[in-house]
């Protein structure tokens, strides 16, 4: 199966690291090249994260290189390499590593160790909003507390806090922790309530009325793992719900940065990661899709030429899911 390529791309560029201003511009293909272990992929949609037009910036990549955003992604292989599981005309979906460009343009680089065939059944939209939240959700409860992966056995019993349990990571470490045996608690604002609730919640927290401090004095409300995904007052709060030998685990900043100095308790762990794309994650999260266990969530979805509302959106911290920006809209 062969692919002709246009003469022209779209690709959305962050010009200068120092600046969060986004150009969309047209150039000339053949624009990225793959080496003879890439594959190149028809961009079909993209997902923005939260601030990420200030990591160029905060976390210089290692080598020089042009800054386009959005690093999740799915799409279709157009060419790949000879001991590539993937052939050309797959569709797939992934998160692509920092090292390299994101993927807002028309083509792009993915590497084996990261793609997935896209989950039967979602268009390539609903796709796009799962590798980096439900990537980092996995990493979280299975690889990083070390108590034992989704078909262990030892998440039984264990009572998990998930703070912005409704944002993109949130809603993954709600349902990933149900489907393993544990008890979960979120917190969300009142619109987003039932959302939390129908993700497999057993107990929702509204932040702006519940005083989690005061929840927390009752030693029936005591958490094992608190899995943190907004930082700041949030993650101070966290801090009175978990147990004694607990742990504690942002995805935002060292959980010990917002412990209340007033605060006692000894945790076993305290842990703050940053998610690493790896297909062998990514492919169990697809079973767990396809057999309808686990869902992602679209709140929006933009042209490439409406990036900037995108951006404004995410930005704004109330998306209920993941915004996507969708390739072929307007083409």
């Amino acid at each position: 199966m062969t692919t002709t390529l246009p003469k022209t791309m779209r690709a959305l560029i962050q010009p200068s690291p120092k600046s969060t201003d986004l150009t969309l511009i047209t150039r000339p293909l053949p624009t990225p090249t793959p080496n003879t272990t890439e594959h190149l992929i028809k961009v079909h949609a993209v997902s923005p994260c939260s601030g990420e037009l200030l990591w160029p910036l905060n976390f210089p990549p290692p080598t020089t290189r042009e800054f386009i955003p959005c690093y999740d992604v799915s799409g279709s292989v157009v060419t790949a390499p000879t001991n590539s599981p993937f052939k050309t005309g797959d569709e797939v979906y992934f998160r692509s590593n920092y090292l390299r460009n994101g993927c807002a343009s028309d083509y792009t680089i993915g590497v084996t160790e990261e793609l997935a065939l896209r989950p039967k059944g979602l268009s390539t939209v609903e796709a796009t909003a799962i590798p980096l939240s439900a990537q980092t959700a996995w990493q979280a409860l299975f690889i990083h507390t070390g108590i034992g992966d989704i078909e262990s056995g030892n998440w039984k019993g264990k009572r998990v806090f998930v703070t912005a349990a409704s944002g993109g990571v949130g809603m993954w470490v709600v349902q990933l922790a149900k489907i393993a045996g544990a008890t979960v608690v979120g917190t969300c604002g009142p619109d987003n309530i039932e959302l939390v609730k129908s993700l497999g919640a057993d107990e929702v927290l509204n932040y702006r009325s519940m005083d989690v401090k005061a929840w927390s004095e009752d030693a029936a409300n005591k958490v094992d793992v608190v899995i943190d995904c907004i930082g700041r007052r949030s993650l101070a709060d966290a801090w009175w719900t978990v147990k004694e030998g607990g742990i504690m685990l942002s995805i935002f900043q060292p959980p010990d940065m917002a412990k209340p100095e007033e605060l006692a308790v000894n945790v076993v762990k305290d842990i703050f990661f940053v998610m690493e794309p790896k297909r062998e994650h990514l492919e169990p999260i697809t079973r767990l899709v396809e057999e309808g266990m686990a869902r992602g969530v679209v709140d929006s979805v933009w042209p490439l030429e409406q990036f900037a509302e995108a951006f404004k959106r995410v930005e704004g911290g109330h998306a209920k899911g993941k915004v996507i920006i969708d390739l072929a809209l307007n083409q």
